[in-house]
């Protein structure tokens, strides 16, 4: 059996609204999942909206639904431009933006669209995932299945971190001990086990963990410190140096919460060091030092001698993956030579979930999220 997902996911630093196709083959845990393209797309005049909104602000009821309805019309939007319609058909030539895979097979109906919404709280067992489905329904014609922590969540889990399952079936191998990191708004990772011949008997052995603030920091100190949306490619953190002081005190926050041992969120973005740092140094050394406390706490997170697999947003900050690279005296590659661009990591995940849950397959990992009985069936579905 061949499906073809879509899988949409805009993080928590909300940079971007990314939708990957994955061409799943076979069903159950040990199902295969392949990424074919992706699609990234600015959420323009829908960031401030939706980060004041998970910045705690008043909105009224109003404001929410709109925001909420304009937020599912871009998504449908990116997933057209992707060329995930109901029956196959793609765009030719590819269209801006759109990550094509050589040779993939993308022709066949699109099965079904897991989409992750974007989180406006998170403090379990309180999270939102704020999405409206039917638009999506509308336009692709298609199965959506969304939040996807909710059952996670009350059944007493932390709700996160989510992927590890997906990380497994995409970026384990048969033989070798791999750390996958997520560089998004939070750091998370995924230690996985070599898998051998099963998914489902490797599974049990999966750990994951949010470690601390990530791309929240990095960015939260591009605009408040170069009015920027974020530090391109980390070019200002590279001219800076380390401060000694605010790296001790910025190392000792993260390492903090690295060891807090609970899923991260609403509270956690470090906006407080972010207003003490500002003024404490030149920009470049204030960048530099908090990807370098970073890099520390992160490699610091990954059983050695694990290699690391870095993906997420932050990838393209090089001065953060040189620091990651330094601190963790291992080899570091990108899931890109895993098969899966960096950027769509989380969107492909996204839709390997989706088809788990369309399987009945429990998608959250008890002893990752803490959920002593996971669901066997995940999500909120709608249907066209």
């Amino acid at each position: 059996m061949t499906r073809l997902v879509a899988g949409c996911m805009t993080g928590t630093s909300l940079d971007s609204l990314d939708a990957a196709l994955v061409r799943v083959t076979g069903a159950g845990p040990d199902l295969r999942a392949a990424f074919l393209r992706g699609v990234s797309r600015d959420l323009g005049s829908l960031a401030p909206r939706l980060r004041a909104l998970a910045e705690q602000r008043s909105m009224t009821a109003e404001g929410i639904a709109a925001l909420s309805h304009h937020f599912a019309l871009a998504h449908a939007d990116a997933l057209r431009e992707l060329g995930a319609s109901p029956e196959g058909a793609r765009p030719d030539p590819a269209p801006h933006g759109v990550r094509e895979t050589p040779h993939a097979d993308a022709r066949g109906p699109l099965h079904l669209v897991a989409v992750h919404g974007q989180t406006v709280c998170h403090t379990p067992p309180l999270s939102w995932q704020l999405l409206n489905p039917w638009p999506i329904v509308r336009e692709l014609r298609a199965p959506v299945v969304f939040d996807l922590r909710g059952a996670d969540l009350v059944g007493g889990g932390q709700g996160a971190p989510i992927t590890p399952l997906a990380d497994l079936i995409l970026f384990g191998d048969a033989d070798e001990h791999r750390a996958v990191v997520n560089l998004g708004g939070y750091c998370n990772v995924t230690i996985l086990p070599p898998r051998g011949r099963s998914v489902a008997d490797a599974a049990p052995r999966v750990r994951g963990m949010d470690v601390c603030a990530c791309n929240h920091l990095l960015d939260g100190m591009a605009r408040t410190l170069l009015k920027q949306p974020f530090d391109r490619s980390g070019a200002a953190a590279a001219r800076g140096r380390i401060d000694g002081t605010l790296s001790r005190h910025l190392a000792d926050l993260l390492a903090s919460q690295s060891a807090a041992g609970r899923s991260l969120g609403t509270g956690d973005e470090l906006s407080a060091w972010i207003a003490r740092a500002a003024g404490a140094a030149a920009p470049p050394d204030v960048l530099r030092t908090a990807c370098d406390a970073l890099g520390r706490t992160i490699a610091a997170a990954c059983p050695s001698p694990s290699p690391l697999v870095l993906g997420g947003g932050g990838v393209r900050n090089l001065c953060l993956v040189e620091s990651i690279t330094r601190h963790a005296a291992r080899p570091v590659r990108t899931t890109a030579d895993l098969g899966v661009p960096p950027e769509y990591r989380e969107a492909a995940c996204m839709a390997v979930l989706g088809a788990l849950c369309q399987d009945r397959v429990p998608i959250t990992l008890p002893q990752v999220t803490g959920v002593a009985h996971p669901a066997p069936l995940a999500g909120c579905w709608a249907y066209p």
